[in-house]
């Protein structure tokens, strides 16, 4: 019957090709040619063996699922009775062979033998099976592997035949003449095997056998076994193994190729998606080219496999275009099914594939550096503006050779405008998302090869202890990760310091260093209490920019701009000052090089660790291979210092012009020659000999020159006072004395000698100490603080509530309480405030001296008059509360309106205590004893009241000075008020996290100039939370006073012997130097000169030599300490 049927088929055919010039209609459904079957094949297509090869798949399925079911009844049931068989043979005792009797074993005892006994060859097998396939072993990976390889070899088997011209679903090719089929066979074997391993391994044998890839080996194993006992082959359900796609994510994570959720799941959707498509088409490519079955296979549809894909998409994506169709009724039944299937998850799995791979595409992946290139890794709170300010000062021109790479890591992708800053820096910047919480995000971007890790934190954040908390895990978790990974971290609080000290892996000495915001912050406002402007000044040294002016640039603004160019560099010093003491070699550099030398570094070779020394002293000589601390423009100055050579370079005017030699001496200094032993090892140890007595110290005036200093130092040594009791010498070094005089007895013990007292400094001797004090013991109300003398004192006023977060005050007072300072040096501090927040603060100051708290409003004038705000050395705004995250703009609204409140105020009959000389100062000769005078001082109108406000916006500095031209978008270095240190912003910090990367020592020379010279050992003591611990005074505390301080002094008091208006900065540099052991660093330089009630001044950072100084000019030095040293008046040293 069939054969007819198909001849009057090919006579159709025949026709149909003679109608159209192509053989077909143009809207025909047959996507080849057909060629017509051989004599064999119609003989061996007469009698179909289709069923037979369907029949293997079912009965193997059915009788291996009534064997496992019978098994289990078998063995439910012989259980129970071996059960019911045992319960006899448990007694309470038994008797032995010889009459003996014993107790039986317990109840839970029995059971175990029982189960031990159950635990035959079955469960030996059986986790034989389960290791031998397991993921978590070596064998079970490659079984895993190699299953999946073989399967796409029979997937492409199957391709192969489907592929032939004169392709037949049924042949009878016998399988000894078929290669393809040979190998198939052999696939086979292997699955079968692994099958029966699959089988043993499994705890459910039930849900085995109903399991996606059991059915797949029902449908391919058994017909290839059939095919060879039947001489023939049927194609049938082969490409079932598409299928095995689905394994792949195992695979690659078996390999440790997928290690991100997000790449997994990627894999896991297309590998079905495309496993479903290659699968539906080979059910389309099996009906159709078979024919229905029903109709005796007389109308097949020719059809390709590549064709069935076609299809098979154009149908799942809706678009249908109808080139290609089902003509069999078995194949449109299929696609029926297919489609309701098909099209659903086409419509969930495309949109989330494509919205993976968009986002993979990105910032997905791993970092791939270059061989040979550094890279560091930055994370915690990125930003625009935090991105933008690291970013500005991390890649500055003006630093030598920046060959890193900075690599972001952060959980969210980043916006337009932070996306846009990334690609203006696409050569220095990548960016990944990811945490570093995550140990896979941190091999992505190859942490365990980085430089440096850098932890940014959120500077505004509304819960510091929060952010900290949180920064400090993120440390954590890379120490976890790469101990040996240098981390530098930023925290908003000092007392959260304390907890990366618990970190095993944390080692300073490796380079790891945390810059704690509100201790630096407080650190830099206290300093501009001994010296205003002093924030001003480091803040710009820290800070990478660029000195560019023009023509139309006002002289003070062109001044400050040079200075505000300077930073901080470190450098070898050359062969040619080995040998030379600090001040000379300070002096050669400065005058011959253009270079002002702040410190060096001191080696111990015992202790092998360096110390750093500011401004040491004539007592210290340069050794070989001594590092030192730089204020310059760029760092291609500071070579200089490295390159000079007395014998090449000594007759160079041009320092320019100064570059490398090829003399002997460079040759030989360039060879790493090892260091001699330092005579004064570690920071401070340079003090004990003074120590021992003042007398046999070098005297600083080797001439007949005397300075002010020296002669009020003579003659209180050599003269007594006279005419003035003890009680009434209030020494003081300031341009007020720092005098309180409660009439309750609450402030400075006048009838008490501070040098009798047993404990006056901490355990560290770094800081003065005192017993602990009850806050209300330093509780002023308003009335007493009016009758306080209060004069030359420090007056923060602070914005603060029960509510607000600490701030840590402790930062601003301990500078302030330095032991390098006399205990009738130190200013006294005034705090106005809520009484409720400084109860938080005082278990962290209750062992400092001098400090009064009158509780009231910042922004009440009678409380301010009540303080004498216009007789303070400075007044101080800080805020600790909250800032508002809805309007950043009102986050400083407190601060400014208190620092316009202070503006307005006027002053009249100003009266103050005031150490004057009576008599006057005989200039060149010798001046009368200082006594305490009452005079009319301070100042008139709020405007010249001294003042340092803290903003959190920078922005907001335009509304400190409404007497400045500045423009509102200005950046906050170019405006007026910090120009001249009255405004000071936490932003300036950022700058410090490249600082310290670059050099570690330049955060250490920071910290310890503006601290007051906090130590790790005084960390360690802190970190407890008990506070500052008084000590005994013993050689070894005393000989930490000695270090160098800032101090600010008047050129009106003529400090220095023949210098005068109008000499020059270089000539002042090297007198003071040479001959008083100071070191000159800047200027504080009246605005406007002219105007005689204009107090405005300005910072100037390293003036050139050149430079012609004015009698009003204040000027910034670095001193050394003098256990000998008494107050002048006539001096201004804060």
């Amino acid at each position: 019957m069939s054969v007819p049927y198909m001849q009057s088929h090919s006579d159709s055919q025949n026709k149909m090709q003679s109608s159209y010039p192509y053989g077909y209609p143009m809207n025909c459904n047959i996507s080849r040619a057909f060629v017509e079957m051989t004599e064999e094949d119609r003989k061996c297509l007469e009698e179909r063996k289709y069923w037979c090869f369907m029949l293997s798949s079912i009965v193997t399925f059915c009788v291996s699922m009534l064997l496992v079911v019978a098994w289990r009844i078998i063995t439910h049931l012989f259980c129970q009775r071996r059960e019911k068989d045992d319960e006899p043979r448990v007694a309470p005792s038994a008797i032995t062979a010889n009459g003996n009797k014993h107790l039986a074993l317990p109840k839970s005892e029995f059971e175990g033998i029982k189960q031990e006994e159950k635990l035959g060859w079955m469960t030996e097998a059986k986790d034989w099976a389960g290791e031998l396939i397991s993921g978590q072993s070596l064998t079970g990976r490659f079984l895993v592997v190699l299953v999946f390889l073989l399967s796409l070899g029979s997937l492409g088997i199957y391709f192969y035949d489907a592929s032939f011209q004169n392709f037949q679903v049924e042949t009878c090719i016998p399988w000894q003449e078929s290669p393809s089929q040979q190998i198939d066979l052999g696939f086979n074997i292997f699955f079968l095997v692994y099958f029966f391993i699959r089988f043993i391994a499994a705890s459910d044998k039930v849900w085995f056998l109903l399991e996606l890839y059991s059915f797949i080996d029902y449908c391919t194993i058994p017909p290839s076994f059939v095919a060879i006992y039947l001489q023939r082959n049927w194609l049938g359900f082969r490409f079932l193994r598409a299928l095995r796609l689905m394994t792949v994510p195992d695979i690659l994570q078996y390999l440790n190729i997928l290690k991100t959720s997000s790449s997994i799941r990627l894999t896991q959707l297309v590998t079905i998606f495309v496993s479903v498509c290659l699968t539906g088409a080979g059910g389309v490519h099996l009906f159709e080219n078979s024919g229905d079955f029903f109709k005796g296979f007389i109308n097949p549809h020719r059809i390709t496999y590549a064709d069935c894909v076609y299809f098979v998409l154009v149908t799942m994506s809706t678009v249908g275009y109808g080139d290609i169709y089902c003509t069999t009724l078995c194949g449109r039944i299929f696609m029926v099914f297919f489609i309701l299937g098909g099209l659903a998850m086409f419509a969930s799995y495309v949109p989330e594939i494509a919205d993976l791979i968009g986002n993979r595409q990105k910032y997905g992946g791993e970092y791939k550096g270059e061989h040979g290139k550094k890279h560091i890794v930055v994370c915690g709170h990125i930003t625009y503006d935090s991105v933008s300010h690291f970013l500005q000062d991390f890649l500055h021109e003006d630093r030598d050779d920046v060959d890193v790479e900075v690599v972001f890591l952060h959980r969210v992708v980043p916006d337009l405008e932070l996306e846009g800053l990334f690609k203006r820096h696409f050569t220095k910047v990548e960016f990944f998302t990811g945490t570093v919480m995550d140990s896979l995000d941190l091999s992505r971007v190859k942490v365990s090869d980085a430089d440096a890790c850098l932890v940014l934190a959120n500077k505004y954040s509304t819960n510091p202890d929060a952010e900290d908390a949180a920064n400090i895990m993120r440390v954590i978790s890379i120490k976890n990760y790469s101990s040996d990974i240098r981390v530098i971290v930023q925290l908003m609080q000092y007392h959260n310091k304390a907890y990366l000290l618990n970190i095993p892996s944390w080692d300073w000495r490796r380079g790891d260093d945390v810059i704690c915001l509100a201790e630096l912050k407080l650190g830099f406002i206290a300093q501009s209490c001994l010296a205003p402007g002093f924030s001003t000044m480091m803040a710009n040294l820290f800070a990478m920019r660029s000195f560019k002016t023009s023509p139309h640039t006002p002289s003070w603004l062109n001044d400050y701009l040079r200075g505000a160019g300077m930073e901080m560099y470190t450098e070898k010093l050359s062969e040619a000052f080995v040998g030379l003491t600090f001040p000379e070699a300070a002096d050669l550099l400065f005058t011959r090089l253009g270079l002002l030398l702040l410190a060096i570094e001191l080696k111990d070779e015992e202790k092998k660790e360096c110390n750093i020394a500011i401004n040491p002293g004539p007592h210290i000589r340069i050794q070989p291979q001594t590092q030192g601390f730089f204020i310059a423009q760029s760092a291609d100055e500071v070579k200089r210092a490295f390159y000079w050579c007395r014998q090449c370079h000594d007759d160079i005017r041009d320092v320019t012009l100064i570059k490398k030699c090829k003399c002997k001496n460079l040759s030989l200094f360039r060879r790493n020659t090892r260091p001699s032993q330092v005579k004064v090892a570690g920071r401070h140890a340079e003090a004990l000999q003074p120590l021992l007595g003042v007398m046999e110290r070098e005297p600083l005036l080797p001439g007949p020159g005397q300075s002010v200093q020296l002669r009020m130092l003579d003659h209180s040594r050599h003269k007594p006072q006279s005419g003035v009791s003890s009680n009434m010498m209030m020494p003081s070094n300031g341009r007020r004395s720092s005098l309180s005089i409660p009439p309750d007895g609450r402030g400075v013990d006048l009838g008490k000698e501070f040098e009798q007292q047993d404990m006056k400094y901490d355990s560290t001797g770094m800081f003065h100490w005192c017993p602990a004090r009850n806050l209300e013991e330093c509780v002023l109300e308003r009335h007493q603080a009016a009758m306080t003398v209060l004069n030359g004192h420090v007056v923060v006023c602070l914005f603060a509530d029960r509510d607000s977060p600490l701030i840590g005050l402790r930062n601003f007072i301990m500078p302030l309480r330095a032991s390098n300072f006399h205990y009738h040096e130190l200013k006294h501090v005034v705090i106005v405030g809520d009484i409720e927040y400084l109860r938080k603060e005082w278990k962290t100051l209750y062992n400092l001296p001098k400090i009064s708290i009158l509780n009231g409003s910042p922004l009440s004038r009678a409380d301010l008059r009540a303080v004498n705000i216009n007789l303070c050395d400075m007044c101080v705004i800080i805020s600790a509360r909250v800032p508002n995250t809805e309007d950043t703009t009102l986050a400083d609204k407190e601060a400014i309106l208190a620092s316009l409140n202070i503006k307005a105020m006027q002053f009249d009959d100003t009266l103050g205590f005031f150490p004057g000389a009576a008599g006057g100062l005989v200039d060149g000769g010798i001046g009368s004893p200082s006594v305490t005078t009452l005079q009319r001082k301070g100042a008139r109108f709020g405007t010249n009241v001294p003042m340092i406000t803290e903003l959190v916006n920078d922005s907001n500095v335009q509304f400190l000075d409404q007497d400045d031209d500045d423009d509102p978008d200005t950046e906050l270095y170019l405006t007026q008020p910090f120009a001249c240190g009255t405004a000071f912003a936490i932003s300036v910090l950022d700058s410090l996290m490249s600082t310290t990367y670059f050099n570690d020592s330049a955060l250490t020379l920071i910290r310890t100039l503006v601290t007051g010279g906090a130590t790790p050992e005084l960390e360690l003591i802190l970190a407890e939370g008990a506070g500052l611990r008084g000590g005994y005074s013993t050689s070894e505390t005393l000989a930490n006073r000695d270090r160098c301080r800032i101090a600010q002094i008047a050129l009106s008091d003529q400090p220095y012997d023949g210098i005068s208006h109008h000499s020059t900065y270089g000539e002042m540099f090297s007198a003071a130097l040479k001959y008083y052991g100071q070191l000159c660093i800047g200027l504080y330089r009246l605005h406007d000169a002219d105007n005689a009630d204009s107090m405005k001044r300005y910072v100037i950072t390293n003036p050139p030599a050149e430079l012609r100084i004015k009698n009003s000019d204040f000027v910034y030095v670095l001193q050394q300490f003098d256990p000998g040293l008494e107050y002048e008046p006539g001096k201004r040293l804060y």
